[in-house]
């Protein structure tokens, strides 16, 4: 078996407000950039319009081919801080089905969809924060964006509001 990585996807932590500037200037230099968002509409503002929001904030997917040249000027690229490397000599791209599964729920601005089919009583487990990977279950659906749950909180269930992109049903 060859130790040959063919094209793949790496992952680059951006300087602060850098995104727009990284995309531009990789695509320049021929990379390919992914960097799903998300369409919320303003608590302030509910009847404007939705505004994006990165679903990895300062960060951005980058495809290339460690075993060509040139791909180590994404360090020094605008907008870009660093690649998050395990090995920089023979760098691993990320599972190709983490991608693939990322961009399959994104339409062709890269606008992250989700999952349409919670429900109130659904078993979902916490991707993030404070309670990260909690199981529990829907109490409500408030709106497109928002889910309602029951957490356990030291004997005692508190009602809380999460992001729906910060929940992933259980299949259980």
């Amino acid at each position: 078996m060859s130790d040959t990585i063919r094209s793949g996807w790496f992952v680059a932590q951006l300087r602060p407000h850098g995104l727009a500037q990284a995309r531009v200037h990789l695509k320049r230099q021929g990379f390919e950039t992914f960097s799903p968002v998300l369409l919320q509409s303003p608590r302030n503002r509910p009847n404007k319009g939705a505004v994006e929001r990165p679903l990895f904030p300062g960060y951005l997917f980058v495809s290339f081919d460690p075993s060509q040249t040139g791909w180590t000027a994404i360090n020094s690229t605008r907008g870009v801080s660093r690649l998050i490397l395990n090995d920089p000599r023979r760098p691993r791209p990320l599972p190709e089905e983490l991608i693939r599964a990322l961009q399959d729920r994104c339409d062709p601005e890269e606008a992250y969809k989700g999952e349409d089919d919670l429900e109130v009583g659904d078993r979902v487990r916490v991707l993030t924060g404070p309670f990260a990977e909690l199981v529990t279950k829907i109490e409500a659906l408030p709106s497109a964006e928002r889910v309602g749950v029951l957490i356990d909180l030291m004997g005692r269930e508190v009602r809380s509001s999460l992001p729906r992109a910060h929940v992933a049903k259980v299949t259980e």
